[in-house]
């Protein structure tokens, strides 16, 4: 069985980033981002951001991550791959200067032919419509739109004026807004003027010396407004599905809504579903910025963008999940379990094949920093970890499930802590002055479990590994009888004490079900909702389920606590209805369906 659990297992390279907002001081994290995803010649590629090469599968559940010539834009943003004919079509972003395309027949050996660019964008998207007509889209701003053009398929050059696709309504579109579980309103003008004037006091710069092409960049610093971007186009029984990615990277509410048409070049028309790739909650959150494709088999996914955003606003990672569309022609994507162990074949609305053991569970440690203890490796929060007090082999990790379980997968998710190192080579322009870690780097340790914490059995040894897998999965697709688990042996890159934000465990207990919860939903404005669920024992967390329709229940936002929890992801005027799940390590219990 092809298994997969978010995020995509791979290699994820080292950016040393000088990002001016930082005064200078260097920033440094793991990133990728922005991901396109194409099926060609019956193999699929990701091209993320910052990554140096692309990933290639045969099957979307084993990735290896292969290097592209230096010649292509490897330090540009958001990388859009089209598939023409015999032909794979490559770009990227840079706002200031002209963006040239490449193509090229064979991916992983090229060669890539230069094909000159005549405008500048950020966020590129280019479609290939059923009649060979070519259509191109772009946009990364919370002062501009997302913008479309036609052109010509030999040169690659418009053939019309651009015309204005996708613009923000934070005011009616609640996921459009800023901050943490959408949470922030735009600012009024008086408000941006009153920012604008104090920026330039603070930066000591008169108001005439700003260059005109600068002041609504500066102002769209302080408007509070989300970024309209990550443009990806799909065509589905002769309807154009235009997705787009808000409010901000850094948000656990990255996501993608998605516009429809009749036409390439609209008008468009918000669709009843949206966000249509949405998740806030679990144990790591955000899925905005991605692309939209067919399988071999006919099935679609959709790949975006995770966030952790510790160490930088843009330390990310990458995920896949099952879409498509229901019979009145709806985009879905299912995110209820987005990061738990997958099987890459059924219905996209299949359950998840085995329960999470591990939160909240007892761990402990041969060693910790304060403020990282080792429970924080059991909390299902990405952004915080446990941290040894030593980089020495001999520190060690421990979870206690409680009682023994069928285990049948172990994810485990290293984390970086403020990192104080030299930049291993030379810092590059691009859209962002940076250093991309080139070596291929290693991340060692030993999983081992036990039934009484007395006598230990190795699950895995990669204390010798040759690979540098920060989210590795575990499989046993049988099952193993466990109680105790042990992660020792650890070594990591630049000599780092280890480490890990999530010690995450599956399998299935054999225990009762939680009861039916118990909860109301009450719409609080036009782009909020509140949901109350009573606490009841044997559940170890909830998933708040909602859409258009009872059968359309299409959003999900996992927690781990009962109370109160607020959504701010509703689109002014339309109805929806609520429905609130529990699980525990043997299953989940459906709720009531309940209207809003």
């Amino acid at each position: 069985m092809n298994i997969l659990c978010n995020p995509v297992n791979i290699n994820y390279r080292y950016q040393f980033n000088m990002d001016p907002r930082q005064h200078g001081k260097m920033q440094i994290c793991r990133e990728a981002a922005d991901p396109s995803m194409i099926c060609f010649r019956g193999r699929y590629y990701i091209f993320a951001s910052m990554t140096l090469g692309v990933w290639v599968s045969d099957d979307l559940a084993h990735w290896e991550n292969h290097r592209l010539p230096p010649e292509l834009p490897l330090y540009d943003y958001a990388p859009d791959v089209r598939v023409m004919g015999d032909w794979v079509y490559y770009c990227a972003s840079r706002r200031e200067e002209n963006c040239d395309r490449y193509r090229t027949r064979d991916i992983l050996n090229g060669p890539y032919e230069k094909i000159d660019g005549s405008f500048p964008f950020w966020d590129p998207n280019l479609f290939i419509d059923d009649d060979g007509r070519v259509y191109f889209y772009w946009g990364c701003s919370n002062v501009t739109p997302i913008w479309g053009v036609e052109l010509d398929p030999r040169t690659m050059q418009p053939l019309c004026e651009k015309k204005v696709m996708v613009d923000g309504h934070p005011f009616e579109i609640g996921y459009e807004r800023v901050g943490e579980d959408n949470s922030r309103l735009p600012a009024s003008e008086a408000e941006i003027d009153a920012a604008y004037e104090a920026f330039h006091k603070r930066q000591g710069i008169p108001e005439g010396q700003v260059p005109e092409h600068l002041k609504p960049l500066i102002r769209g610093m302080f408007s509070r407004r989300p970024y309209i971007e990550g443009a990806w186009m799909d065509k589905h029984n002769g309807r154009y599905y235009l997705q787009y990615a808000c409010p901000g990277t850094q948000y656990n509410t990255y996501s993608d809504g998605v516009y429809v048409s009749e036409s390439p070049l609209g008008p468009f028309t918000l669709a009843e579903n949206n966000p249509y790739s949405y998740k806030p909650g679990g144990f790591l959150p955000g899925a905005g910025h991605g692309s939209t494709m067919q399988d071999l088999k006919g099935s679609w996914w959709h790949t975006a963008t995770m966030r952790i955003s510790m160490n930088h606003d843009f330390e990310r990672r990458v995920g896949i999940w099952p879409a498509g569309f229901d019979a009145d022609g709806e985009l879905f994507c299912n995110q209820r379990y987005g990061d738990w162990p997958m099987a890459l074949e059924g219905d996209p609305w299949r359950s998840p094949l085995w329960m999470l053991l591990s939160a909240g569970k007892k761990a402990t440690a041969s060693s910790c920093v304060e403020g990282h203890e080792p429970e924080k490796a059991t909390e299902e929060n990405v952004q915080t970890w446990w941290r040894a007090a030593s980089a020495e082999r001999t520190e060690w990790l421990q979870i206690d499930l409680g009682e023994a379980f069928d285990v049948h997968a172990v994810q485990i998710n290293f984390a970086d802590d403020r990192m104080d190192i030299p930049c291993p080579g030379q810092i590059v322009g691009g859209s962002q002055a940076r250093y991309i870690e080139e070596r291929d780097l290693l991340t060692q340790w030993k999983l081992s479990g036990s039934l009484d914490g007395e006598s230990w059995f190795v699950l895995e040894d990669k204390s010798d590994a040759r690979t540098d897998l920060t989210h590795d999965l575990v499989l046993r697709e049988d099952g193993v009888r466990v109680r105790f688990l042990r992660l020792s042996d650890l070594a990591v890159p630049y000599g780092q004490q280890p480490c890990i934000s999530g010690l995450r465990v599956f399998g299935l207990g054999h225990g009762p079900l939680p009861g039916t919860p118990v909860f109301t939903a009450a719409r609080t404005s036009d782009l909020d909702m509140t949901v109350s669920v009573q606490a009841q024992e044997n559940t170890v967390g909830y998933n708040i389920l909602f859409g258009s329709d009872p059968e359309k229940l299409y959003h999900s936002y996992m927690v781990f606590r009962a109370g109160e929890q607020r959504i701010g992801a509703l689109v002014k005027g339309r109805h929806y209805f609520v429905r609130v799940d529990a699980f525990n390590e043997s299953g989940i219990t459906e709720g009531v369906c309940l209207p809003l």
